[in-house]
């Protein structure tokens, strides 16, 4: 029977068969996965120490995402896209034909293929060589849009929120995790897509805190849906909530701001992604001319 045991902090599996003992790093610190990974390294060294491997390993891919599933740490709604992409692959079902949710589909499959190989689970991967990138949304509100939302969006805590989003370009799982410990004097703290950041506080957005009591509670489904429903009434077509924070950088950007300062307000890691999401639009925006 296979022993486990660590050597500087990793965890590791031994295996003894007809006086020949084979070890194999199981590349994990924690006594828990290296538990769950241990059924399958063992049987990897019973295949070594049989001359049974003198193939490359491989892993039905149900196997594989199960595992992947039960010991990669990513947020609830990530889980469930990742969940829903595996089991239309097992199942053999067309990828989406949107192309953003199958871009995605296609990143979680491959990723799991990649944290296999990582994890010396297997040495052959079936990742899907297809566009990963999908399409930018392009997607933003013009003035009158904007100012019908305001003024007719229900109830009126709701409407407070779709403002606060358009007045600081935060996200909306960013609004929903505020604490009134993290409210400053003109910035708030959250915790969002990218890690901990601040997000800056104008005087537009400084009145809606002052009179938004308690702080919205809302979960992520009640948000879209009611944002959807509400705009619908209005005949506003195609659009998202997070449209909001797009149209909040095109027009800072339009009124000449930075686009570095712009990028420091969206919270992006980089000035790139910020060029990225925004050089399509301000395309569209610019002016006739001759040559």
């Amino acid at each position: 029977m296979a022993s486990l045991y660590k050597n500087n902090g990793t965890w590791y599996v031994s295996l003894g068969y007809n006086g020949k003992r084979k070890s194999k790093s199981l590349k994990t610190k924690d006594y828990h996965i290296a538990l769950k990974l241990k059924p399958y390294a063992e049987s990897v060294l019973i295949s070594e120490l049989t001359n049974l491997n003198n193939q490359s390993r491989e892993l039905p891919f149900e196997k594989l995402s199960d595992m992947y599933l039960k010991q990669v740490s990513r947020s609830l709604n990530t889980h469930k896209i990742y969940e829903n992409a595996f089991k239309k692959h097992i199942a053999r079902k067309p990828l989406p034909s949107n192309p953003n949710s199958r871009s995605m589909h296609i990143r979680a499959i491959n990723a799991c293929w990649n944290w296999g190989l990582k994890k010396g689970i297997i040495t052959k991967a079936y990742k899907l060589d297809m566009d990963t990138r999908g399409e930018a949304r392009q997607r933003t509100y013009t003035k009158s849009e904007l100012k019908l939302m305001f003024e007719n969006i229900e109830p009126h805590t709701f409407s407070l929120f779709v403002r606060f989003a358009y007045y600081t370009g935060a996200r909306s799982g960013e609004i929903r995790s505020i604490s009134p410990d993290n409210v400053q004097n003109d910035y708030i703290v959250v915790r969002g897509k990218t890690g901990r950041r601040m997000i800056k506080l104008n005087s537009q957005a400084k009145d809606i805190i002052k009179v938004v009591n308690p702080l919205w509670d809302y979960n992520k489904d009640y948000v879209s849906h009611r944002f959807k429903k509400e705009v619908r009434k209005l005949g506003i077509n195609n659009a998202r909530f997070h449209d909001l924070r797009r149209t909040f950088g095109l027009n800072l950007i339009k009124q000449g701001m930075s686009i570095y300062k712009v990028s420091k307000l969206l919270g992006h890691r980089s000035i790139k992604t910020t060029e990225q999401h925004y050089a399509p639009l301000m395309t569209i925006e610019i002016e006739d001319f001759r040559l």
